[in-house]
This record gives C-alpha cells, sequence and structure tokens, in this order.
C-alpha cells in the first residue's frame, strides 16, 4: 500500500504492522530531537555538546521533567535569536515538535517553562560560554591578528528592563526621571575580540559605577602579550600602569582633561611624539591606597596625532596614547589605521542590542535578568561562530560577512536541516550549502561613508508619561482647547 504522506515515512509502522529493529533505534532518535527543539541543536553541530545541559546529579535540575535543561536552554535560545518572541510562542514551539513526535501533551502554560528558565545554571552558562570563546579563538586565522598581536577592544553600553521593584532596587533609574516614569538601567563594559569578533566577557553594574570599574574587572581576562583598544573614557595613568604590569599594551585615545606639552617630548616622526608623564599627586577613587603606592613614578608613553578630514566625523584631531613605543615595529600608520578599528566595537553592539533584542531585556527579576544577558551573549557567539566557519572555508574576510546576514539565512536553514534528522549525509550537504550561502553574500565595500545619528522617520504624537501610568490623566484631544471655567 502506497504512503500517502512521505514526510512521516518513518511512522507508517505505527499503522501498518510491527516495525523492524531499525525502525524503533530511528524513531528513537527523531524523539529525542523533537524533545530537544534540535533544529538549532543540528544547524550549530558540535559547538555546545549536550554535556553541558544534562541532568544533574542531584538538586533541582535532577529531577525527570518535560523541561529538561538541555529543552529549555535551546527553547530559550530561540527566543533570543527570533527578537520579540515571547513565552508562549516557545511554548507552543515545544508543543509542536512534541505532537509531531506524538509523546504525550503538555500544557499551554508558560508557568512550567518560566520556572525551568530560572532554573538555568548561572555556573553552566559560564562554561558554555568559555567553551564557544575559546573555539572562537582558537580559530582566528594568522593574517587576522595586527602585527602579530591578539587585539582586545572593550566599550561600554547601557540597557534597560521592566519596571520592577526587584529591578528598580539593584539598577536604579536615572535621578532625572520621575518615579514611576523611567526604566532601570544596567550599565554593562564588554571585551571583544578584534580578530573574530567575538565577545570574550562583560561586568554588569548600575549607572553609578563608572565603565573604568566595570573595565577593571576584565583585566583578569586578558593574556600577556594582547593589545587593549580603547576610547578615552578608560584612558588613565592608573589603568595603563596596572595593565604595562600585566603585560598587556595600550592603544587609547588621550582623555579630554588631560593637557599635554608636546614641546618637552621627543619627536619620532611627525605627529608622533614620545612623552614621559608622571604619576598624579592624589589618589583616585578607583584604587587603593595599597594599588597606588606600587605605581611607577612616571611612565614612557608614545602620542601619536590622527587628523581625521572624512565628511560625518566630528573629531577632526584625535591623539592617540600607547605603550607600543618602537616606530620600527610599531609605525605610527599602523597605530592610526588600529585606531579606526575601535569602531567596529559599536557595529557589535548594535548587533547584540538591535538584531538580537539585548537593548530593552524583557524578565522582570534580576534573577532571570542575569540569565538573560547571559543567553543573548551566547547566541551572539553563536551566530558569530558560524560566520568564522563560514569565512575560514569559503576563504573570505570575516569583516566582510553580514551578521544580519547569517541570523537570517539560519533561521530559514534550521529547519530544513532538523527535517533530514536520521539522514546524515544530505544534512551535512545541507549545512555546506548554508555556510555556502552565508559566505557568498558579502557586504558591500562602505569606505569613509557617512551615517549621522539622525531618524528620518518620525515618532507618533503621543503625549510623554510625565506622572505615573495610574496618575497620568491624558486629554481627549492635545490641541483641543480646554474648556472655559464657569
Amino acid at each position: 500500500m502506497r504512503n500517502p504522506t512521505p514526510f512521516f515515512h518513518s511512522f507508517r509502522h505505527l499503522l501498518f504492522g510491527k516495525a523492524p529493529r531499525q525502525f524503533h533505534r530511528t524513531l528513537k532518535k527523531r524523539l529525542h530531537a523533537a524533545t530537544s527543539l534540535g533544529e538549532l541543536r543540528e544547524a550549530f553541530g558540535a559547538m555546545i555538546p549536550d554535556a553541558f545541559l544534562s541532568p544533574a546529579e542531584a538538586g533541582e535540575n535532577s529531577r525527570e521533567r518535560i523541561y529538561t535543561p538541555l529543552i529549555t536552554f535551546w527553547a530559550f535560545m530561540a527566543q533570543v535569536l527570533s527578537p520579540h518572541v515571547s513565552c508562549r510562542e516557545a511554548v507552543r514551539k515545544v508543543q509542536a515538535w512534541r505532537g509531531l513526535a506524538q509523546v504525550i501533551e503538555i500544557s499551554k502554560a508558560t508557568s512550567a517553562y518560566c520556572q525551568a528558565r530560572a532554573r538555568l545554571c548561572l555556573h553552566v552558562l559560564r562554561d558554555i560560554h568559555e567553551h564557544l570563546k575559546s573555539r572562537i579563538e582558537r580559530n582566528i586565522p594568522e593574517a587576522a591578528l595586527w602585527l602579530g598581536r591578539a587585539v582586545k577592544i572593550v566599550d561600554g553600553t547601557n540597557l534597560s528592563m521592566p519596571d520592577t521593584a526587584a529591578n528598580q532596587k539593584l539598577w536604579p533609574q536615572p535621578s532625572s526621571q520621575k518615579q514611576g516614569c523611567g526604566f532601570p538601567m544596567m550599565k554593562l563594559a564588554a571585551l571583544f575580540s578584534l580578530g573574530s569578533g567575538a565577545l570574550l566577557d562583560f561586568a554588569t553594574g548600575n549607572l553609578h559605577n563608572h565603565e573604568g570599574q566595570l573595565f577593571r574587572r576584565l583585566w583578569d581576562r586578558l593574556q600577556p602579550g594582547d593589545v587593549i583598544l580603547t576610547d578615552r573614557g578608560f584612558c588613565s595613568y592608573f589603568a595603563i600602569a596596572c595593565l604595562l604590569a600585566r603585560g598587556v599594551d595600550s592603544v587609547m585615545r588621550l582623555h579630554h582633561a588631560r593637557r599635554i606639552d608636546f614641546g618637552k617630548g621627543k619627536a619620532l616622526g611627525k605627529g608622533d611624539t614620545l612623552l614621559c608623564w608622571k604619576k598624579p599627586s592624589q589618589r583616585g577613587a578607583g584604587s587603593s591606597r595599597e594599588e597606588f603606592d606600587a605605581l611607577p613614578g612616571e611612565l614612557a608613553l608614545r602620542l601619536v596625532t590622527l587628523q581625521v578630514d572624512i565628511k560625518g566625523f566630528r573629531s577632526k584631531a584625535i591623539v592617540i596614547v600607547t605603550t607600543l613605543l618602537d616606530p620600527v615595529a610599531y609605525p605610527a600608520e599602523a597605530i592610526r589605521e588600529l585606531y579606526f578599528e575601535r569602531w567596529s566595537v559599536e557595529l557589535h553592539f548594535r548587533e547584540i542590542k538591535t538584531l538580537l533584542g539585548m537593548d530593552i531585556l524583557s524578565c522582570l527579576s534580576p534573577r532571570m535578568i542575569e540569565r538573560e544577558v547571559w543567553l543573548h551573549v551566547i547566541g551572539y557567539n553563536l551566530v558569530r561562530a558560524l560566520m568564522q566557519e563560514a569565512a575560514v572555508i569559503h576563504h573570505v574576510e570575516l569583516g566582510r560577512i553580514s551578521f544580519k546576514g547569517t541570523l537570517d539565512t539560519l533561521r530559514h536553514y534550521a529547519d530544513a536541516v532538523h527535517a533530514l534528522t536520521g539522514r546524515p549525509r544530505k544534512q551535512a550537504a545541507l549545512i555546506a550549502a548554508m555556510l555556502k550561502a552565508i559566505a557568498r553574500d558579502p557586504l558591500p565595500l562602505r569606505a569613509h561613508r557617512s551615517e549621522p545619528r539622525a531618524k528620518k522617520r518620525r515618532a507618533k504624537n503621543y503625549h510623554l508619561l510625565t506622572k505615573p501610568r495610574k496618575a497620568m490623566c491624558v486629554p481627549s484631544h492635545r490641541n483641543r482647547p480646554k474648556p472655559a471655567l464657569s
């Protein structure tokens, strides 16, 4: 008898007699894939081994549940890689796969799934991040290094989240906003790799924490021989001296508050001067007395002037401070070109905040906010790893591969890859086609384009919330005159 549903070929034995032993093994594999949202797992291959998400021997993740750590992680990841996907939609996704596998039906409520998300262990998420980060960094080609050195970029940004009492307590809103009219704000300092674009580590705080203090928490993530590239907000005598003691060189923009007399330095070339900085007379708020006393009395630093004549750039003259003193090994022009690469961190933040939706977090408690940030970081690095794999296989420059294009390609290929479960050859061929599609869609060359930070589309003409929502009284029409008092 001809099977009228060829896409469910393996399930025909459930209707037409006893199945052979091979069918039971195939069905077991498909059930496992269907109940673990395998489309993302199979698309990403072995980037995140299942061993990280195996049930714990004891504790809250040791019980046998429908929402195992494996299912919960990949359902949460599906929300991250497709922003604006609600928990209800994630639950429907799990229901759909379980319905396909013809296993027991689960509740349509989101409570069990939300509780399972809260049970994801932070140390497990950290281990997954470390594994993925190490994988990406190991695969950086030699040509992607800067003069043979690994360059790390650090910058800070702000994230907002729902206005709940618990979030406000940990990450209070700006003081300029009225009570009940603002949102909690998290300050985040992130360390990126210039060679791969991966987010290596991050530190979080509230608006009262300076970015320099958050940057200090990331110093242990730097290796001797690294070069740190930052904006002027991180430039200080204390930071440069401490990093140099760790074997880390700095390339930073000069802080606007520091005045320099170039006449007292030694000229190494045009716009290239060697100067000696004296230790500050007063200790800064970010260092202890012991740390301040341990600082060297002076530092030999190199100042490279960068003249910017590109349309759209606000700054016309930039002074770069660096501990790379050798003008032969590190030419001034190479340092100038390196500083222009600092702009890539703004693009990385745009990718993770705008394309993955981390700009406005959605969870209601600090416990879940932490997990949401970690899932965004892991999701960003997963896409970066996919971009790197496509670039290496097809010999394409990583900087020419689009993050948005990779994300769109992944979303559409993942379901097709999962549909070929149990057919490894065709599945491998489809994954290879996905990587080829990613590599064959390069970004256009947009050297020195002008992109002012201004919006063309106007916002809707709504009233602004100037009081708590329950106390706010909005007139029916803002242009209608108020009735005269009798």
